[in-house]
């Protein structure tokens, strides 16, 4: 094989791998939205938070985007898995099901990490916080409902 052919070749299951990402990652990753942002500005803005509360909540937050990152880190490392091993393939085979695997595990724990600071931010908030809080995640959750 020549040496052109191998490089379009490699370009060619370079791109493929890219494709693939981009399809697992928009399958199951959930689209970006503004209710995260709504989510934030209703703490620091509307629910009238005491310094104690400020305080907990800048902690909780600054936690989660050291776990938010290592995960979203890990995410990158299993997507340059999967590109590997679509490459090493050329198809379905073994090492692309455990390279998707390892990345369904990774999306999963992210959302178990999103929820947990969730309900860390609620355990802060009074009980007349509360309910306008429950009422925006719920709203995050279940846009296309409301």
């Amino acid at each position: 094989m020549s040496n052109v052919r191998r490089i379009l070749l490699v370009a060619v299951i370079a791109f493929a791998a890219a494709i693939a990402g981009v399809l697992v990652a928009r399958v199951f990753l959930p689209p970006p939205s503004h209710t995260g942002a709504e989510l934030h500005a209703l703490l620091h803005d509307d629910l009238d938070l005491d310094a104690n509360q400020k305080d907990q909540l800048a902690r909780i937050e600054r936690d989660f985007a050291l776990r938010r990152q290592s995960v979203e880190l890990e995410l990158r490392a299993d997507n340059a898995k999967l590109a590997a091993a679509i490459e090493a393939e050329h198809g379905y085979g073994p090492r692309v099901t455990a390279a998707i695997d390892a990345s369904h595990m990774a999306m999963g724990q992210l959302q178990k990490d999103t929820l947990e600071h969730v309900f860390a931010m609620r355990s802060i908030l009074k009980p007349a916080q509360t309910a306008r809080f429950d009422a925006a995640v719920v709203k995050a959750l279940t846009p296309d409902a409301r």
